[in-house]
């Protein structure tokens, strides 16, 4: 008992705290099972690696500032039959960050783009990567703040330096001059050197409405595009789908695109 007590406080000492918490356990279940010392040993030091996995994505999830944990196990991709399944998976790869490739999720509101860039940024985490998700509104308030109290270079540096940025919800409110000229600094300032996702519920020829100015919304397409997946998602909306369920609305109401 005294050894063990001993190993414990060694353990918790160099801050193997789950190898400290589990070590009783371990040692019931390999004399159970007649490890060997080595087998033990791996045991507990699996044990303390998982844990700390766990605990490192935990941090890089809550620095990520993502606004709800959904992944690509929970989208229903036979509801919206218009998304290529295994593009998407492709995209899980993170292949497109290793290349500074862009991906835009765009369709109308609740097909759920944002569950995709949210599940992708999970999947990029996992995968080591670091990640910072905003909807386009905070982000360009957050910067024009910045520019305001002459620190804009040093508050760019939050939206450039994770190998992925998330940008959620471009295209529900027109900017101003200021703003688009912010965002051009930003797309510029990524271009070919880190990833990012951004979701918009217009299409393209809408942008220079969006930017309120052809010239710039062509300049920042421009380097967005450059290298870039796009993906187009026509189909019903899910909160319309549950809404229908629930008996709220007509079956009729599609919500799709009036476009389509």
């Amino acid at each position: 008992m005294i050894v063990l007590e001993r190993t414990r406080q060694a353990l918790e000492t160099l801050g193997m705290t789950q190898a400290a918490a589990v070590l009783d356990s371990r040692l019931e279940a390999a004399a159970g099972r007649q490890l060997t010392y080595l087998d033990f040993l791996d045991d507990l030091l699996a044990a303390e690696l998982e844990a700390r996995r766990e605990r490192y994505l935990k941090t890089r999830i809550r620095l990520a500032h993502l606004p709800f944990h959904k992944t690509l196990e929970q989208f229903d991709f036979s509801f919206q039959p218009s998304i290529d399944e295994r593009q998407i998976q492709e995209l899980a790869t993170m292949t497109f960050v290793a290349n500074a490739t862009n991906v835009l999720f765009l369709g109308p509101p609740g097909v759920g783009k944002t569950h995709l860039a949210v599940a992708l940024g999970l999947e990029a985490i996992d995968q080591g990567l670091s990640v910072y998700f905003a909807t386009a509104h905070a982000l360009l308030q957050d910067l024009r703040r910045a520019h305001g109290e002459n620190r804009l270079e040093r508050r760019l540096r939050v939206y450039t330096s994770p190998r992925l940025l998330v940008v959620d919800e471009l295209g529900y409110l027109a900017m101003d001059s200021l703003e688009a000229t912010l965002f051009f600094q930003l797309v510029s300032a990524r271009y070919t050197r880190g990833s990012i996702i951004l979701t918009s519920n217009k299409s393209f020829g809408d942008w220079g409405q969006i930017f309120g100015d052809t010239v710039i919304a062509t300049a920042i397409l421009d380097r967005l595009l450059h290298h870039s997946v796009v993906v187009n998602i026509r189909g019903e909306s899910y909160r319309l789908r549950e809404k229908k369920r629930a008996g709220l609305l007509a079956p009729h109401s599609s919500g799709r695109d009036p476009e389509r």
